[in-house]
């Protein structure tokens, strides 16, 4: 179980630190220079790293709580802290996938200088996401919410 959860945590380094850099770093000069072309750049070099860690966290993340709950009917329970983590774990994910596939089918298809704010309003949330996946995982360890 030690190799799945340093490839979780190494997918969550890399995801929430990418967005973090995107939303700090990337998206000020995108908007300030109204350049969507500054943000595609980022996208298309981050999206090599930060699209195989998503998918290393959700693979890894079911499979760690497969081995912690067993049964996937008590993944939403809520009855216990390892179960309400997960089921907090799980509605960040679908959040986190809503606004990813708002911004692939909405946002970015039309994305010119007219609507860069459309895509801060994805960004930002994404972070704070990101974040508060960490935040919740530490929790394992540390108990903040149980």
């Amino acid at each position: 179980m030690g190799v799945i959860l340093l490839l979780h945590v190494l997918g969550a380094t890399i995801w929430t630190g990418g967005h973090i850099v995107l939303a700090v770093s990337v998206l000020p000069s995108v908007l300030r220079n109204k350049s969507p072309e500054l943000l595609l750049q980022f996208e298309r070099r981050y999206e090599r790293i930060g699209m195989p860690a998503l998918l290393a966290q959700v693979v890894t993340g079911l499979i760690m709580a497969n081995a912690m709950l067993g049964d996937t009917g008590t993944w939403f329970g809520f009855s216990d802290p390892i179960s309400t983590l997960v089921s907090i774990k799980l509605i960040l994910l679908m959040l986190t996938v809503g606004l990813a596939i708002d911004a692939r089918l909405r946002v970015l298809p039309h994305l010119s200088e007219n609507n860069l704010v459309d895509l801060a309003w994805h960004v930002i949330p994404v972070t704070l996401l990101s974040i508060a996946f960490v935040v919740v995982g530490v929790s394992y360890r540390t108990g903040w919410f149980y």
